[in-house]
């Protein structure tokens, strides 16, 4: 997973929680986490979802947008979202698992993504990869780390 650091984050479309269509490039020129979950109301993959959410602003002060992605659809996004009192960054339905497997995210047991994060400055490179099966806590103190020590803050 680690050979992807400084290569191009890749391109992608897709539908957000809202079902609008949610373009990669609109991310271009900022620092970003693309960070892709196994599923919807999982504890783990819930308590990572609120842990960005619980960081939110942290990331916001060094310019950093969040993007989740599953493999759930548009609707279980919604629900979710709201199950966990609202997020402030979108969910995206990646039902055929395209996108994660441009990112070369592994499957756990043939069928579940795993867990990983992807730090990707404004130039459209990945600077840092962090796989995370059951600390998402841990896994969010080390991306903010890792972003500070990029940015500079």
């Amino acid at each position: 997973m680690n050979s992807v650091i400084g290569q191009k984050s890749p391109d992608f479309m897709l539908l957000d929680d809202n079902g609008q269509a949610f373009s990669s490039k609109n991310l271009d020129g900022a620092w970003r986490i693309i960070f892709f979950y196994a599923k919807d109301g999982s504890p783990t993959c819930k308590r990572g979802c609120l842990t960005f959410k619980e960081q939110y602003d942290l990331f916001e002060s060094a310019g950093c947008k969040i993007v989740g992605i599953s493999k759930d659809s548009v609707e279980q996004h919604k629900e979710f979202k709201k199950e966990l009192g609202g997020l402030p960054f979108p969910l995206l339905s990646d039902i055929n698992g395209e996108v994660s497997s441009l990112f070369g995210v592994s499957k756990l047991l043939g069928t579940f993504p795993s867990k990983s994060s992807f730090l990707v400055n404004p130039e459209n490179q990945i600077v840092y990869v962090y796989d995370w099966l059951f600390r998402p806590r841990k896994h969010v103190a080390k991306i903010l780390s890792k972003l500070s020590l990029e940015v500079g803050a």
